[in-house]
């Protein structure tokens, strides 16, 4: 029995092996060919198909030795134990599943014998239930026109009984105000009145009727009038009159004016808040306000709660208006017929009665909005234009003929706008705040034991705090204004809002604006006229080394600090950092020509008086250096200090071996000469004056006022010149005695001694002291010069 069992698997497993190998060869599209080839090869593979006991022991006795065949033989062995254990398994378990299936199947076959006699059962039923209803219809057929008359009379007496009772129906659902059930009744008997109005009873029952529908017509109406109606009841009434075709135009009216009467009270409220805001209003007192419910809205709000407000309360009833008039008139073509001509109409008073409620609340909006004055962070406020806008934008939904997105949109973009001139005016007055601090820096008095230019009047100092305040609030004030562009703020996605803002407003109408207001006010420092022209020459410094800083780097950096921070592209129409650059360094350049020609002035005056005021004539042999020449050199000193500070030393011309010598040196030499010549000066002799002037036509000229370089040395040059040249302009319109010319030469001696250090060429200090010199010889009645030694006697020791 085993050995049957043992070889019917192995002959099962062997076709079953066949028919997967089979299916995989045909699965893979393997030709004939190929198999044969396949074969071939795994006629030595146990597992193949094509296996060849022969072919393998012989492959075996060839590649394995004595030892490993035994090997071998033993695997085999417990492989061919195993295989029999499952085969004898897999036999039993098939065995045991055709035993149960056998089972089953002889269930089944008793369940569905029963199953049929069941059914032969329902079919007799069914038969005999069709002969005994066939029997009852035979039997009640005569009868039943009988029940069809009476029935209907039935139906007709209610009707009757109906339209009898109807006043009283009316009048009891007016009683309970229950209006809507009064004209179902009302609407439901319509017809059949209209229709048998001739008939007396049926006249009198509709004349009844209208008397009391027009009672109810009118109590409809008063809901109008009522403010404390709910939008739910206002369209419940208007639905009734509807029903019972009152004119539509009327009803569209006066649905509108009753809602208008709650929105504006909305409105009024925050009217309200726009004034206690604005300082317009005061605060009302509990016993002044109207309604309880307007206790909530009489503290001051800020800028969030107002727009909430105006959201939730305004916008929010005035949409629910918007619904229900759509619900009620304009889609209302099922019950009226005739509506249709009139939609239009009603459209158009719906839109016409929404702008300009929409147009009192944007105004109230935007002027709330512009009083927010403070400079800090935007955020609240930022916040609140979001809230605005985004429920703006739900409401274009209920009236599609309406933008209120984008009139939102340019209500953000003029508040936004109104900001930034906000901050500008902020900017401005910080860069006016920082002028005048300056300007007390430079007036407190100086610290006692410190050099000149330190403590308090240090300029480098002061400048570098100017330019680090003003660069620092510029970029709190960008950063502010950043809110306005952050990637959750909706109307900020909006490409002509974010374009026009980033663009137009924060580059344009802020920064390049602020740059151009420094540059005119520093402006109005050079103009006599205006009121900043009495400035003090050192703030015209302090300004043109400010100028000449944003010029170098301060400008390029500003400008590119808001290209990045607000992402402004490359190819857009905009101010360039050139041409600001070029306007800075003009202005720099005109503010220290401006300084140079102050500071000429203020020394020219004091050499003026000291010319003008003395008796040249008359004066005294000169013992000392007068005052105002030394109050000349310490004041150059001053300056030389101050403007050292600021700028570099700048380029010198090289100097003669004689230039730092407390003596004339070559123009002691040269004065000497004309000492000579002057000393046999007489009325007789040639006239020295023609020598004079043919020398000035070899010499070089020397422009005064000319164009100042940024640099210490080209600044005291410009200084030197323009009082030097009055110096000589003065001398000119003066006549002198001995002695009066001989103080004139201590003077100039002693200038000559200090003043060849602050200029660019000494040779310019020179010629001018020698044209002051000249010009005293020829206009001197006793023309005697002093000696050299003494005048450097009297210089060292004044």
């Amino acid at each position: 029995m085993e050995n049957s069992y043992d070889k019917a698997g192995a002959t099962e497993e062997t076709t079953r092996r066949s028919d997967r190998h089979g299916m995989l060869k045909s699965y893979y599209g393997m030709e004939k060919g190929a198999m044969k080839e396949a074969g071939a090869q795994e006629g030595v593979d146990i597992n193949g198909l094509y296996f060849k006991p022969d072919l393998y022991i012989e492959k075996l006795l060839k590649e394995k030795s004595l030892t490993e065949l035994m090997d071998k033989e033993s695997e085999m062995v417990k492989q061919i134990r195993s295989l029999d254990s499952d085969m004898q398994t897999l036999v039993y378990e098939n065995y045991n599943k055709f035993i149960s299936a056998t089972d089953t199947i002889r269930k089944m076959k008793n369940d569905f014998k029963r199953m049929e006699d069941e059914m032969d059962r329902l079919a007799t039923n069914m038969e005999a239930i069709t002969e005994f209803s066939g029997h009852i219809s035979g039997t009640l057929q005569d009868r039943r026109q009988q029940i069809q008359k009476l029935a209907g009379v039935h139906a007709l007496l209610k009707k009757l009984q109906f339209l009898f009772e109807l006043p009283a129906r009316l009048k009891k659902c007016i009683e309970m105000e229950s209006y809507a059930q009064a004209v179902r009744y009302y609407m439901k008997a319509q017809k059949v009145l209209l229709q048998y109005q001739h008939m007396p009873s049926f006249q009198g029952i509709q004349e009844d009727s209208d008397a009391i529908v027009k009672e109810l017509k009118t109590k409809l109406r008063q809901c109008f009038r009522n403010k404390n109606s709910s939008q739910q009841e206002l369209s419940e009434c208007v639905d009734l009159l509807l029903q019972l075709n009152e004119p539509a135009g009327e009803l569209c009216d006066d649905y509108l004016a009753h809602s208008k009467q709650m929105l504006d009270e909305y409105l009024s409220q925050l009217e309200y808040q726009v004034k206690l805001n604005s300082g317009e209003e005061r605060l009302k007192l509990p016993s002044e306000l109207d309604r309880p419910a307007e206790a909530y809205m009489n503290p001051p709000m800020d800028i969030l709660e107002f727009v909430d407000c105006g959201s939730n309360v305004f916008i929010g009833n005035i949409c629910l208006v918007i619904a229900s008039y759509t619900d009620m008139f304009i889609n209302r073509t099922t019950r009226d017929e005739d509506w249709d001509a009139t939609n239009e109409i009603a459209h158009k008073k719906l839109v016409n009665f929404v702008m300009t409620l929409m147009d009192q609340y944007f105004s109230y909006v935007e002027k709330r909005m512009q009083l927010e004055k403070e400079t800090g962070d935007n955020t609240i406020l930022v916040r609140a234009l979001d809230r605005f806008h985004r429920r703006l934008q739900a409401m274009n939904s209920l009236l599609p003929d309406t933008d209120f997105a984008r009139i939102g949109t340019d209500i953000v973009s003029r508040v936004a706008h109104g900001r930034v001139m906000h901050y500008l005016q902020a900017l401005k007055q910080h860069f006016s705040d920082c002028l005048t601090d300056i300007r007390q820096s430079l007036a407190a008095p100086r610290i006692v034991g410190k050099p000149e230019g330190a403590g308090s009047n240090n300029l480098s100092e002061l400048l570098m705090s100017a330019e680090v305040a003003v660069v620092d609030q510029i970029k709190s004030v960008l950063s502010n204004l950043q809110a306005f562009i952050a990637l959750d703020i909706t109307f900020a996605m909006k490409p002509y809002f974010r374009n026009e803002f980033c663009t137009v407003e924060v580059r344009e109408g802020l920064m390049v604006a602020f740059l151009q207001h420094i540059h005119h006010t520093a402006m109005e420092f050079c103009d006599s006229m205006s009121d900043r022209g009495s400035a003090p020459p050192t703030l015209l410094l302090l300004l043109s080394r400010l100028c000449i800083d944003f010029e170098n780097g301060t400008i390029s950096y500003l400008v590119n600090l808001v290209d990045d921070q607000f992402m402004l592209a490359s190819n857009q129409q905009v101010t360039s950092i050139t041409s600001l650059c070029h306007t800075f360094k003009e202005t720099a350049q005109k503010l220290l020509n401006h300084y140079v020609s102050m500071q000429g002035l203020i020394i020219s005056q004091m050499l003026r008086k000291s010319v003008e005021t003395r008796d040249w004539l008359n004066t005294i042999e000169p013992r000392n250096v007068r005052a105002v020449m030394k109050r000349v050199v310490e004041d150059i000193t001053a300056i030389d200090t101050q403007v050292g500070q600021l700028y570099e030393e700048g380029v010198r011309k090289e100097r003669s071996s004689d230039s730092s010598r407390r003596t004339f040196g070559n123009f002691s030499m040269s004065r000497q000469q004309q000492r000579s010549q002057w000393g046999r000066y007489t009325p007789s002799t040639i006239d020295n004056s023609l020598m004079s002037n043919i020398q000035k036509l070899f010499s070089e000229k020397i422009e005064i006022f000319s164009t100042v370089e940024f640099s210490k040395v080209s600044v005291l040059t410009g200084i030197i010149k323009i009082s030097l040249k009055t110096f000589m302009e003065c001398v000119r319109l003066r006549t002198f005695g001995r002695y009066g010319l001989q103080q004139l030469q201590v003077d100039t001696h002693y200038l000559q001694l200090y003043l060849w250090r602050f200029v660019t060429d000494e040779n310019l200090v020179h010629f001018l002291l020698d044209e002051i010199v000249s010009s005293a010889v020829h206009r001197c009645l006793n023309a005697v010069m002093m000696e050299s030694s003494v005048v450097d006697l009297i210089c060292d020791r004044g």
